[in-house]
């Protein structure tokens, strides 16, 4: 992707902005607290496919009963549940992406810096206390703030709406090619993160050479 003369950067969180691989992440807590359970993958998820659990990645306010039915289920203490509940904020967030943050914290004030993430009802909570993600990004679009996930188009138009512009202002980033074909899609300009350095390429060419 090439081109300068966007208004806006538009960026994910989980594999973007946050050092952390959504692809395993989510079984690797699986396998590791089923086994602190005693029971199997496939027991473990059948118990919380059984908990009636909240759509937590597109309501708001439903943390505590979403982990509250967990605990219900697995017969788990208020100690446990807290630990297993520390533990998979822990492997959501991951590590911050510092290069590409600090990259993108140096433009602050020369372009218009936002957040698109599908997200957990609490990751707005968990991700500003470890990272800060305000201090940089006007607005913050959360999916379960904003009750509707990538790639649904519906979720891009939201966000346009909130920054205010037009889809050619705007150059999204994101690490899903799913997601990057539905910005595309809408007249969005997208690139694919794979690597930082190529992704900081890519802005400071779509910015104008700032930075």
């Amino acid at each position: 992707m090439t081109g300068g003369g966007v208004r806006w950067l538009l960026l994910d969180v989980g594999g973007v902005l946050e050092m952390v691989d959504d692809a395993s992440w989510p079984g690797q807590f699986r396998t590791r607290w089923a086994a602190a359970f005693g029971l199997t993958d496939e027991e473990f998820s059948a118990r919380l496919s059984q908990a009636d659990l909240p759509d937590a990645a597109r309501r708001t306010g439903v943390d505590d009963e979403y982990w509250g039915k967990i605990g219900a289920t697995l017969g788990a203490s208020a100690e446990v549940l807290a630990s297993m509940r520390a533990d998979f904020w822990d492997a959501y967030c991951g590590s911050l992406n510092e290069p590409l943050f600090d990259f993108l914290a140096g433009l602050r004030g020369q372009i218009g810096l936002a957040i698109l993430s599908n997200s957990g009802d609490g990751a707005r909570q968990e991700e500003e206390r470890r990272f800060g993600f305000s201090a940089v990004f006007d607005p913050i679009c959360y999916s379960h703030e904003i009750g509707v996930t990538k790639p649904e188009a519906e979720a891009f138009r939201i966000t346009l709406d909130q920054l205010g512009a037009a889809h050619a202002d705007v150059l999204f980033v994101d690490d899903v090619p799913e997601n990057i074909e539905a910005a595309r899609a809408l007249g969005i300009r997208a690139h694919l993160h794979v690597q930082t350095a190529d992704t900081i390429a890519v802005i400071r060419a779509a910015v104008g050479g700032g930075a």
